[in-house]
């Protein structure tokens, strides 16, 4: 990597993030099915939720998932994957969510719409601190109450069925803080950690997803002012730069200068809440 970073700082992320040197598809997907079958067992849970958004990295949560509580049935133990559409208002790319959906074969479907639960709470938040959120990102702020509200809907199914949630986060999002904190930020369970994009669509690709799907550019679809923007519209730089940094690749120094800049400014987001750290005095103890 060129630039003022050193090649031991790009290496210390790729660790952070559980990133591994090697990558077999087969041996990744199975491995990652048998840990989401072991957890859930463990956990004397009975279900995994997941939203599917019609991208490929629910889509590959979903596969993964499916095949491990059929897995466990085989085994004797029950247990299912309920898969649940979340759509706000009409979401425009509908038709690849319903493709992913058919791939997946979840055990049980489900679809709430969170468009009148996340207007109807941002209505409230803009009615009593309206100062402090201005209007020239709204349509931002609006996004990430629908990100939470997804969320909330897929806790009460877990809830309800003795279930775990689990979410899409990997290395990619995680490295550039592309997702919403406590809203697809939150789960109980990410079967795509340490994953780069180009190997979850590689699991995709052997778990027989078809080519259209896997290939499906990527985007977060939270802005309504701008259906279907992609992700590397927003870091702006692709995602073989960013999957390149995390393999541990030379990449041009602005590409770095993106990916590092995104990485230092969302490390919270990566963090679980924080308290001060006190120093315990042996002297004061009783």
């Amino acid at each position: 990597m060129t630039g003022n970073w050193s090649v031991d700082e790009q290496f210390e992320i790729i660790r952070a993030l559980g990133v591994p040197g090697a990558f077999d598809a087969e041996r990744e997907a199975r491995e990652r099915i048998a840990f989401l079958a072991g957890y859930l067992r463990q956990a004397n849970a009975r279900a995994y939720v997941l939203g599917i958004s019609g991208g490929v990295d629910s889509l590959t949560a979903g596969l993964l998932a499916q095949a491990a509580v059929r897995a466990l049935r085989e085994d004797g133990y029950l247990a299912q994957f309920i898969a649940v559409r979340l759509p706000y208002g009409t979401q425009a790319d509908e038709a690849a969510a319903r493709e992913c959906l058919a791939v997946i074969n979840p055990d049980l479907g489900l679809e709430a719409n969170v468009k009148t639960a996340a207007d109807a709470l941002f209505t409230e938040v803009r009615k009593s601190a309206g100062d402090l959120f201005g209007t020239a990102r709204d349509d931002f702020h609006l996004g990430n109450v629908k990100a939470r509200q997804r969320m909330i809907y897929q806790y009460a199914i877990a809830g309800a069925a003795n279930g775990l949630v689990i979410g899409t986060d990997h290395a990619a999002e995680a490295l550039m803080g592309f997702f919403t904190k406590h809203g697809d930020g939150a789960a109980d369970v990410v079967p795509l950690s340490g994953l780069n994009k180009r190997r979850v669509r590689a699991i995709a690709t052997y778990m027989g997803a078809p080519s259209d799907l896997v290939s499906k550019v990527p985007t977060a679809d939270l802005e309504t002012d701008a259906p279907l923007k992609p992700d590397e519209e927003v870091y702006g730089i692709g995602y073989d730069a960013i999957d390149d940094f995390l393999e541990g690749k030379t990449i041009s120094k602005s590409a770095a200068e993106r990916i590092l800049a995104a990485y230092r400014g969302s490390g919270h987001k990566r963090a679980l809440p924080i308290g001060p750290a006190f120093v315990a005095d042996p002297a004061a103890a009783p």
